[in-house]
């Protein structure tokens, strides 16, 4: 068994791939954003999720308490569910993919 799905038939700034494919165990969005664009700040200590962000296209940072870490294609972060993290698109913007599980999860 396989699905596809093609980011051009998203709307909008996040795309629920993982979920559109239908998928259990694997949490997994793309976020597409405007030049300067800042996304939420937040931690996930209510859902216990470790989160991996990908940059796929464009550059920015992400903000992991107060230390800005640079996210450009290539660079993978890992961020601990305790952690706040909030990105923010360079001047060109930035598309991000996020990995999400909860430790322990089967």
């Amino acid at each position: 068994m396989y699905r596809v799905v093609d980011t051009a038939s998203f709307e909008g700034r996040r795309k629920q791939i993982a979920s559109e494919l239908g998928a259990r165990a694997v949490r997994l969005n793309r976020f597409d954003s405007q030049p300067g664009q800042e996304g939420f700040a937040h931690d996930e200590r209510e859902s216990g999720q470790e989160e991996i962000y990908v940059p796929v296209v464009g550059t920015g940072f992400i903000l992991i308490g107060d230390e800005e870490v640079p996210l450009e294609p290539g660079r993978f972060v890992l961020v601990s569910a305790d952690e706040t993290r909030q990105v923010v698109a360079g001047p060109e913007g930035l598309s991000y993919v996020v990995v999400g599980a909860v430790v322990g999860d089967a």
